[in-house]
C-alpha cells in the first residue's frame, strides 16, 4: 500500500507523559513488562543516602528521569500535559517527595492541563496510609490498584504478594487518602478458574464501588515464568462464556466498556488511555519506556523507546545517551505506508471508535487511505459504515486481530 500525505501538515493531538518505574518487590510469572524484582534482603523501612525504603536508587532515578524530560522538551511543540501516567513495575515502591520532585519538575518543564489526570499504579502490598495521604498531597489524582484476583489461591498461582483482604483494605486506605478516581486492576482466564468463580472477583470488586474496572484475560507471552511451564488455562469456550457473562454484569451494575478490557462509571474512563488509543502523543521517560510524538512542521510521527535495563539507564552520561538507550534507535519515523495499520490498532480497541476526521488530522493522509480497504471489511460485518466514525461493529470488535490481518492482506 502506497499513500501520499496531505498537503496540510500533520495537526497537533493531546499530549501525555509516562512515567515508567522498572522495580517491584517480586517478579509476577505471567509479567512480560519491563520490570525488575529488589534485591533480596531490601527493604529497610527508612530511607538512606538517596536510597528507597526498599534499597532503591531512587534519587538518582529522579534526578536521570528529569534529564530524560529535558531532553525530548524539543518534543513538547508547546502543547501542556493532559495526562501522567506512573506505570512499572511497582510505582508506589517510590516515596511520595520522589513522585513529587517528578511532577514538579513535569509542570514546570511542559505545563500542566487544568484538569490534568494524573494516575499512579499500586500494589496492595505496598499501601500504607500516609504513605498514600502524601501521594495525594503531592498531585496524584488517580489510582490504578493492581488487585488481580481476590481468590487466595489465584493470587498465590500469580505470585502476588497481597492477600484479597488486603486489596479491600487498600481501597478503603485510598479513600480516606481523599481519592475519589480509583481503578481496580482484575484478571480472568485463570489457571483453573471457573466461570463462577471469575465472576465472584468482579463482584468483590464492584462491592468496593471504583470508579473504574480493568477487567482483561490472562495471555502466556514470551520471557516470562508462565511461558516456560504454562499452566492449565481454561479452554476457548469457558472464557467466552466468562467473559459474556462479566461484560453483562458489568453492565447491569453501571460500569460501561468502552475498550477492549476497560469499564468504566459515567465520565470516568481513563483520559489517559483514551489519548493513547485516539492516536494522541505521549512523552515516555524511565528504564524502557516508549513515546509516540508528532512533528507537525516536518510532516512525522516519531516513536521513541528507552533502554530497559535500568543500571544502563542510571549510568548514562548525558540525554543523549539516554535518548539512544545505548540500544536501538531512539527515535523512528513511521512510514506513511504504516500509519492507517498504526492508527486502526489503536482506534479500533475503542468500543465507539474515534471521529474520521481525526485520521487525516493525526496522520496528515487522506481518509481514502482507509476507504481502499474498508469495503470488504465492511461486507464482513467486521466494521462500521465510514460515516463520522471509524470503529468495528459489536460483532467485529471481538475480532480486532481478525480486522488487523485482513487490513494487512488487502494493502
Amino acid at each position: 500500500m502506497t499513500t501520499g500525505l496531505n498537503d496540510s501538515a500533520l495537526r497537533l493531538p493531546p499530549l501525555s507523559l509516562y512515567v515508567h518505574i522498572p522495580w517491584c518487590v517480586r517478579k509476577c510469572p505471567y509479567c512480560d513488562f519491563n520490570s525488575h524484582a529488589v534485591a533480596t534482603g531490601a527493604g529497610s523501612r527508612e530511607a538512606d543516602g538517596g536510597r528507597s525504603a526498599y534499597g532503591l536508587p531512587e534519587a538518582a532515578y529522579v534526578e536521570q528521569l528529569r534529564r530524560d524530560l529535558q531532553s525530548q522538551l524539543p518534543w513538547v511543540q508547546g502543547r501542556r500535559l493532559c495526562s501522567i501516567f506512573f506505570g512499572g513495575g511497582t510505582p508506589s515502591l517510590f516515596s511520595p517527595a520522589s513522585i513529587g520532585e517528578i511532577l514538579e519538575t513535569a509542570e514546570k518543564m511542559v505545563g500542566f492541563a487544568q484538569d490534568i489526570e494524573i494516575t499512579l499504579e499500586a500494589n496492595p502490598g505496598t499501601f500504607e496510609q500516609e504513605k498514600f495521604s502524601g501521594y495525594r498531597a503531592v498531585g496524584v489524582n488517580r489510582l490504578s490498584i493492581g488487585v488481580q484476583s481476590f481468590d487466595q489461591r489465584q493470587l498465590k498461582n500469580l505470585g502476588r504478594i497481597h492477600t484479597g483482604e488486603e486489596a479491600e483494605a487498600a481501597l478503603g486506605m485510598a479513600r480516606r487518602a481523599g481519592f475519589d478516581n480509583i481503578n481496580l486492576d482484575l484478571m480472568h482466564a485463570l489457571p483453573g478458574q471457573t466461570e463462577a468463580q471469575a465472576l465472584a472477583d468482579l463482584e468483590r470488586a464492584v462491592s468496593l464501588g471504583p470508579e473504574h474496572i480493568s477487567w482483561y484475560q490472562l495471555t502466556i507471552e514470551p520471557n516470562t515464568a508462565f511461558y516456560s511451564a504454562p499452566p492449565t488455562v481454561p479452554g476457548s469456550g469457558l472464557v467466552a462464556a466468562m467473559q459474556a457473562s462479566g461484560r453483562e454484569y458489568l453492565a447491569a451494575q453501571g460500569y460501561a466498556r468502552y475498550e477492549v478490557s476497560a469499564y468504566s462509571r459515567a465520565g470516568m474512563a481513563s483520559r489517559h488511555n483514551l489519548n493513547y488509543w485516539s492516536f494522541g502523543d505521549y512523552l515516555g521517560i524511565g528504564a524502557g519506556a516508549h513515546g509516540k510524538v508528532t512533528l507537525p512542521d516536518q510532516e512525522r510521527i516519531l516513536r521513541s523507546r528507552r533502554t530497559r535495563a535500568p543500571h544502563h539507564y542510571l549510568t548514562a552520561a548525558s540525554p543523549d545517551l539516554i535518548a539512544t538507550g545505548l540500544a536501538p534507535p531512539q527515535s523512528d519515523p513511521v512510514a506513511p505506508e504504516d500509519l492507517p495499520l498504526e492508527f486502526l490498532m489503536n482506534a479500533l480497541r475503542l468500543v465507539g471508535g474515534v471521529p474520521s476526521d481525526s485520521f487525516s488530522r493525526y496522520t496528515g493522509l487522506p481518509l481514502t487511505a482507509l476507504k481502499r480497504q474498508w469495503p470488504l471489511l465492511q461486507a464482513m460485518d467486521l466494521v462500521q459504515p465510514l460515516e463520522g466514525h471509524i470503529a468495528a461493529t459489536p460483532f467485529g470488535f471481538d475480532y480486532l486481530d481478525e480486522i488487523l490481518q485482513r487490513f494487512l492482506e488487502q494493502c
